[in-house]
Formats: C-alpha cells, structure tokens, sequence
C-alpha cells in the first residue's frame, strides 16, 4: 500500500542509488552531497525500498546538522520510516530522535521551530509526542507569529489524538486564552480552528461574545466562522435566527471569498425572501465585479441553482443578471442567455428585448472575433422571446431581418426561421414581412436560407400586388435568360452539317496547333469553331443571387424556384382578373423552368441535375399546363396547414417538457402544520419571521421533491458475495458528474468479531480511487455502510472489483473474500437530450467518428423496432411524432443524448420493411472523439437485437 507524505518528489527507477552510496555521502561533510543522498533516501522508501540499516547513519551525521534544507528532508524522512513493530508498539531507536526534536522546538531559529511543529502535526505516536509537549506549549507564547501559529496547530493535533485528552487535559482553555490576546490573523484562525474542531461550545461561545467585531476580523477568520455557523444550525436549525444576522453583516466584508461563502450560507440555511434577495444581489455583484471567467462560471452556477429554486426574486434581479454579456467569453454569454429566458415575464419583456436588441447591433462593428457565433446566440434569444411573448415580436423582427445575408450562414438561417415562425404566429404582422422581405431578398447569399425565404414568398404572397412583386423579385434575382449559351459561329456551323450544300465550295484555313501533351497538330479553322464550347451566361450587374447560386449546380434550390414560382403562378389564378396578366406569369414561369432544365443538362457545369430535381421541375410545368381544383388545393393550402401543425406540435413538446422539469411535491395528510398569525412574535427579527413562513409553506404545500428514479434504485443493488458466505455484502450504485459512489452494505453473519476488516478495492478503465480503505471492527451479526468513491475521467466501460479482508479472535490468519465485478456501463453516463435540427446536422458534420451497421432484426413493426431502440440506448428521439405515424413502410429518425461531461451523442436509425414483412435498413451513430467507444456500444445493442 502507498504511504502517505506531504511532499512528492519525482523518482526515475531505472536508476535506483545503492544504500552504500547514499551512507558514504551522509557520512561526509559535503552538504550538498547530503541533500542529494537524502532526497534519494526518501524517493527509494516511498517506492517500498526498505534502508533499515541507514537510520543510524542519519541520526548520528544529519541530525546535527544546522542546514535548513537538510532539516526538512530530514523531517520528511522521520515522516515516511515506519515506527512501530508489527504489535504497533514503538520501536527502541525511536526514541533517539525525541531530543533532536526537543532541541529543534527550542531552537534559536524560527523557520527550525516552525517546520518542526508543523511535522509534529503528522505524527501519531503517542511516546514519542508525550516528552515534547512542554516544548510545544512554551511556543505557543513565542514573539513570533510564524511559530505561534505552528505551535497551535501541533496542539490541535496531538489533542485529536486518542490519547490526546488526557495528554492535554487543558488545551482548550490554553487555547482560548491565546485566541483573546493574539493579534496575528493565521495565529487567531489557527486558534478559533482548534476550538471549532475540539472544543465546539466554547467556539459558540467566543464568537456570540464578540458578535460585534465579526466584521473586523480577517479573511481566514471568518471563513471559519461561516464553517461554525453552517455546522451549527445544520445539528440545530432553530438556532440559525442569531447566526443569520452575523452572515449578513458580514456580506460587506472587504474579501470576496468570504462574500461568495456568506451568499452560500444564506441559501443553505434560509428561504426567507429577504435572504435570498441579499444572497442574490450579492452573486450578482460578484459576477460584474470579478474579471477571472471561471469565477464568473461558478457564480452563475449558483444563480442557475437560485432560479431554480426562489423564481420569483431572480425574476427582478434579470437587468442585473444580463450585464453579464459584457463578458467576451462565449460560455459565460450562453450560460447567460439561458438563465434570462427562463426568467422573461410579461413584465420585464421589453427591457430584455430592447437589450438584446442593442446587443445584436454592437456584433455588427465586428471587433470581436466571435461575433458571429455571439449574435447567432442573441437571435435565438430574441427567437424564443418572440415566440413567448408575440406582442414583442413587431419590434424585433425587422431588425432581425437585416441580418438575412450575415456572413456567418446559421445566424441567417436561425433569422429566417425565426421569421417563417413570426410571419404565421402573428398574421397583422404578415405585409411589412413579406414587403420587408421582398425588399431584401436580393442580399440573401446562402442557399438554405434562399429555399426558407422562397417557401415564405409562396405561402404569404396573398394579394395580386404582392404575388406580382414576388414574381418580378425572383425573376431579377435569376437574371437574364438563357443561364448558358453557345456561340453564333457554332450554331451556324451545326446547321451547315445538317443542312446538304450543293455546288459549293468549301475553303477551309489550316495552321498548327499544340496539343496537350506538348505534339504538334494541324487543325483547320472550321473544326475549332465547330467545337467551341458553350460559356456560361453571367448575367448583368443587377442580376442577383439566385443566379450565382444555380450557376455552382445547386439545383435543389432551382427546384425551390420553381415550386415557388408555381405556387405565385395558381394564386395569381386566383386573385388577379385580367388573363393577360395571368397568362404572361405562366409564360415566363414555364420559360424559367425550361432555362432550369437546359442549364441541368448542358456540359457547362461539373455534374447534371439530379433526377429527383428535375422530376420536381418537370412537375411544375405539368402543374401550369393542366391544373385541377385538387391539386391547387393541396399546392396552395396543404403545404401551409402542415407547416401550422408542425408549430403547434412543437409547442406542445415544449410544454410537456416544462412540464417534466416541473418540480411535483407531495404532503403527507398527517403533516404538522404551524399558523403563523398564532404564532408568538416576542424577540423575533423580521428575517426570522420571513424564515418561518416559508418553512410553515414548506411544509403544508410538501417539500419533498418526487423523485423519478425511485422505482429504479432497486434495480442498481448489485450482490457482491454469496448468501453462504461468512460475510454478505451488496452495493448501491450511484453515477454522479464526474464520480461514481458506492454505497456498500457489510453484514457479520458469524457469532464472532470480526477485526481490521477492510473492503480493498481495484478498478480497469478510466477509473480511479479516490480514498484510501480504512479498518472497522464488526460485532457478531451486525452491519455497517462503507462508501467508495471512484473519479470518472472519461465516458467509457469499466470494471470495479476487489475484495474483503478480515481477521477473527480465534484465527491468526486473514480472511479474504472475493466480490463479484462491478460493471460500470456507459450508459449510466448518458441521458436523453434534445437539440434542434440545425444544430444535430452540424455537430454530425464536425464530429469525426461514425459507425454503420445493417439491421436484420426479428421485429416487424418499425415503431416497435425504434422503440426499442430508444429504451435500449437511453436517448432521445427528436423526430416528431406526426412524422413517424402512417404505415408507408419506411421510417426515419434521429437519436440524440448527452454525457454527464457535456458530450454529444448522435444516432440515425433508417429501416425499411420488405416484401416478406421483414426489417431492414442502415443504423448510423456517431459521436465526439472524446465518445469514441459509444458507437460500438450502441451498434452491439442493435446487433443483439437483430440476433
């Protein structure tokens, strides 16, 4: 087993020193020497080397040495050696260096004295401590503060010890006496300290006594103040009225630290409203005043926690919270934004909006280098405050507007949807949008956001004015016609071969031509012009941005263009009288649709229109040449009603997950229940008498909190050893952030005692023991609970196992019992999740690993099979539940959860059924590299499933 030392010194084993080597050295009268023999000393006995025969040497050539640095390795050392025989009984040649170290503890210097009471601190040997304490108490009154404050701590110590009451019958009192005349502030805390862990009344006692000067104390005063004060109403909370008062004088003390634990201490111990507003305002002055961003992360932290919580007064103090976005870090502003939206009332709306607002114009002078990321942020802000509050919405939704053509392409289309939601939630809003977007299409530069911008111009253009603009926008934006031609000289040459000529003449120019491997040709001018290629068509400087974007071969979005043009066309049908009018937009529609086709299949462009493109272009113009009152219907209502459904399926969703986090309490009907208007109001501070409100509301309205895993903490009771074993252990599993606690319950089934039983632990993986195995005695037929904790460095499968190890009166040897393995399964790291779509197709586009696997299951219903799916994988699906129902045969859904480390899991399940009724299709994951090993994890449950 490792032992335990204060300092760690780095040790290279393959070059372990010889124990002569090391005597010879200390041996001379080279000190540098010594201080190198003595680190080598050390490193080897921390690394279980055993130099029994070099103590002597030491005590005879280093103890008298007067050098500082090898009296502290020299201190190290008497730290680390083993000083009892197996019996625990002191070994003889210990009591050698016991007047070394008196010696040291009345020593002229004060660094030797001050290092050697603090060695003291660690030592556990009752004879060896016992002839020094007179030593220690002369210091305790020493002119110096470096060795006063030693002197106390070695006096807390040796009277933590077993024996140690009887070893300083006096000490607190000693104590006490210091603490009234030292002037030191590490002396005094160092005192106040001893009494908080020893002598518990009279540190009570101390600190009401001086209640008034609190205040003046020093820092590390009165951190340890706040620690009596928490330790105290936590065993007595009828008590806290009196302290409460002493933590709020002390939330103006000059140190931040002790604000910041005074803030704690006051959401732990209150729920009155008025401690709650001062611990809040208090975070709020930490989170504008310190410029460190991760103290700024822990405070908002904190105030997330108070959110939760006490709604109602952080809902006043939002203005506050939002200064924060000052900040130029980007996880302080998102951890920002997502507090203020769940606090956003009828009541502070506007301030939030007009804020953000102003946020959003200060990203445009793009000083910062994170602009974009930052403004997308805000206009997701702004999108959910809109959507919340539709009343806002007037106000923002131009400005919003302006930023169609950003640079940074998920902002604009976070803007475009934003305005496709808007234009349908709030119909008095519809002409300036579609008039505002019609004026601003031009500047559009990204294809996605150009197909949303088109399908809002189709469904929302309703009048004949704003159809005909819609038209005339999109036909300035294509440009002119055709998108590609081929010269006049190619052309007349074409007809020339397939026109026959008669008594004519053909005079043709040769000359020579380099070909491309670098040989001469000879080619006539006739052939060069016959095969000239066609060029592309780049239109006129007004031509815009659809032009541009179809010239690259995007042909999903000339179907787009035409869909929506189509869409225009049958609604001009309808609301413009005159024919001609009518017949003209058909005209030039069919025109452009053909132009469409002819660019798709022309050899200027790297690849063809793709078939599903042009099926849809093809269906355009079928649609204009011959439409029917169904098929209007569906082009011109279908498209719309299914977009309002999908709206309103996603606010339910949202409700029900606000539903989800909703806290439920339960009361039980026995409960006792205080009036507060009966109540004697004698003595009691209006903070104490906000507290018992809130305690006596507490507990008529229920304050436990139901929790959701109660039927399932059965299920994580693992047995570790046989029933017929003599000692019978089981574990409760339970997987926090980044650590996972064993509860584990040891049951003495013999008739005998059981001694230095200790449960020894190992683990594989990227795991990691935190606390060392302690001994316990047993009493026959009785239990006790031993915690664990292991730290999780890394989302991946590991494997606890170990052992029980005990000894009896009756047998000297020890007894081992083997433990079952525990395994600690990856998917007790992640929980279901849920993120936009836009935001599940960039991360599967960034993250590196993905895995594939061919389904071949027994199931033979598709939603049963991802059903299955998602029980078995513990994720969520984020496809909506509209889209999944029908019996089409095919289905296609996305999975997607988190890790406790705020990692990204991401799933894609597409199956078909077949003509036997079987399943089959492609099962997709992928992840970060951090993640690496969910996807075979996840792919192995889809295998066990098809098996």
């Amino acid at each position: 087993m490792e032992k335990s030392c204060t300092l760690l010194i780095h040790f290279d084993k393959g070059t372990p020193a010889i124990a002569n080597e090391i005597k010879e050295a200390l041996e001379g009268n080279d000190v540098p020497a010594k201080i190198d023999a003595m680190k080598k000393a050390v490193m080897l006995l921390l690394n279980s080397e055993t130099l029994t025969q070099l103590f002597i040497t030491i005590v005879r050539y280093v103890l008298p040495s007067e050098d500082h640095t090898i009296q502290k390795l020299l201190l190290l050392y008497l730290e680390i050696i083993e000083k009892t025989d197996l019996k625990g009984r002191i070994l003889p040649e210990m009591i050698l260096i016991c007047q070394n170290l008196r010696n040291n503890l009345q020593h002229p210097n004060e660094y030797i004295r001050g290092v050697t009471l603090r060695f003291l601190c660690r030592l556990n040997e009752t004879e060896i401590i016992e002839p020094l304490i007179p030593s220690v108490l002369q210091n305790l009154e020493h002119r110096h503060p470096f060795i006063r404050r030693n002197a106390i701590l070695a006096v807390m110590s040796i009277y933590k010890l077993p024996q140690g009451e009887q070893l300083l019958v006096d000490a607190p009192e000693m104590i006490e006496k210091v603490l009234s005349t030292e002037q030191d502030p590490s002396a005094k805390r160092n005192a106040f300290l001893m009494l908080f862990n020893c002598a518990h009344d009279r540190a009570i006692n101390y600190l009401l006594t001086h209640v008034d000067r609190v205040s003046e104390w020093g820092e590390l005063l009165q951190m340890v103040v706040l620690e009596l004060i928490r330790k105290v109403c936590r065993t007595n909370r009828g008590e806290k009225g009196k302290y409460i008062k002493i933590i709020i004088s002390l939330l103006n003390a000059p140190s931040t630290a002790v604000i910041y634990e005074c803030a704690g201490t006051l959401v732990s111990l209150s729920s009155a409203p008025t401690a709650i507003r001062a611990a809040a305002n208090t975070y709020c002055q930490l989170l504008l005043s310190q410029s460190d961003n991760n103290v700024k992360l822990i405070v908002l932290d904190r105030l997330n926690e108070l959110k939760s919580s006490h709604r109602d007064i952080m809902v006043d103090l939002i203005m506050d919270v939002l200064r924060a976005l000052s900040s130029p870090n980007l996880d302080i502003q998102r951890k920002t934004l997502d507090i203020v939206l769940e606090l956003v009332t009828p009541r502070n709306i506007n301030e939030v909006v007009l804020l953000l607002k102003k946020e959003v114009m200060k990203t445009q002078s793009g000083e910062l280098e994170k602009n974009g990321e930052y403004r997308q942020m805000l206009i997701q802000a702004i999108h959910s405050c809109a959507i919340k509050f539709p009343e806002v919405a007037s106000t923002v939704v131009h400005l919003m507007m302006d930023f169609l053509g950003d640079s940074n392409v998920a902002s604009a289309i976070d803007v475009i949807v934003f305005v496709r939601e808007i234009i349908e939630t709030n119909p008095k809003l519809r002409v300036s949008v579609i008039t505002r977007l019609l004026d601003t299409f031009y500047q559009i530069r990204a294809a996605r956001v150009c197909s949303c911008a088109l399908w809002i111009i189709g469904e929302y253009c309703l009048s004949a004015s704003e159809v005909e603009s819609g038209i005339a926008t999109i036909k300035q934006c294509l440009g002119e016609l055709p998108f590609y031609s081929v010269s006049e000289e190619a052309e007349a040459t074409d007809a020339s071969k397939k026109t026959p000529q008669t008594n004519s003449i053909t005079i043709s120019s040769r000359r020579p031509a380099i070909l491309a491997d670098g040989t001469y040709a000879t080619q006539s001018a006739a052939s060069e012009t016959a095969f000239s290629p066609p060029t592309i068509v780049q239109g006129s400087l007004t031509s815009g941005n659809l032009r541009s974007l179809l010239l690259t071969g995007d042909f999903f979005l000339a179907a787009v263009v035409a869909c929506t043009l189509t869409k225009l066309v049958l609604r001009l049908e309808e609301v413009q009288p005159s024919k001609v009018e009518v017949n003209k937009a058909t005209t030039q529609a069919l025109l452009i649709f053909v132009s469409m086709l002819q660019l798709g299949q022309s050899p200027v462009l790297p690849h063809p229109i793709d078939n599903d493109s042009c099926d849809r272009i093809v269906l355009c113009i079928r649609l204009l040449c011959n439409t029917g009152d169904e098929i209007r219907k569906i082009w011109l209502q279908s498209c719309r009603q299914s977009f309002v459904k999908m709206l309103s399926e996603k606010q339910l969703q949202e409700t029900e997950e606000l539903k989800a986090k909703a806290q439920v309490s339960h009361a039980q009907p026995d409960d006792l229940i205080d009036f507060y208007h009966l109540k004697s109001r004698k003595g009691m501070s209006q903070l104490e008498l906000e507290d018992e409100v809130q305690d006596d509301l507490k507990r008529a309205t229920g304050e436990f909190v139901k929790d959701p895993d109660d039927a399932n903490k059965l299920n994580r009771i693992l047995q570790l050893t046989g029933f017929s074993d003599p000692v019978y252990a089981e574990a409760y599993v339970t997987v926090h952030h980044y650590d996972i606690v064993l509860d584990i319950t040891v049951i003495n089934r013999t008739r005998e005692t059981l001694q230095n039983l200790c449960l020894e632990l190992a683990t594989m993986g990227d795991l990691k023991l935190v606390e060392r195995p302690q001994n316990y005695t047993l009493a026959p037929e009785s239990s006790k609970q031993i915690k664990a904790n292991i730290k999780v460095s890394s989302t991946e499968t590991g494997v606890i196992f170990g052992n029980i190890v005990y000894e009896t009166s009756n047998v000297l040897e020890r007894t081992v019992v083997v433990l079952n393995d525990i395994h600690i399964d990856i998917m007790d790291y992640i929980s279901p999740a849920v993120c936009t779509d836009t935001a599940f197709r960039t991360m599967w586009a960034e993250f590196e690993w993905e895995n594939k696997v061919a389904v071949n299951t027994v199931i033979k219903n598709e939603k049963e099979f991802l059903d299955h799916i998602i029980k078995s994988t513990n994720m969520k699906c984020l496809t909506a539940p509209s889209a999944l129902d029908g019996e089409c045969g095919f289905l296609a859904a996305n999975l997607y959860a988190k890790s406790v480390f705020g990692e990204d899991a991401l799933v894609n399940v597409s199956i078909e059924k077949q003509a036997d009724g079987k399943l089959s299709g492609i099962f997709r994951s992928s992840c970060c590299e951090k993640m690496a090993g969910l996807p075979s994890i996840v792919n192995s449950v889809v295998l066990a499933i098809s098996r």
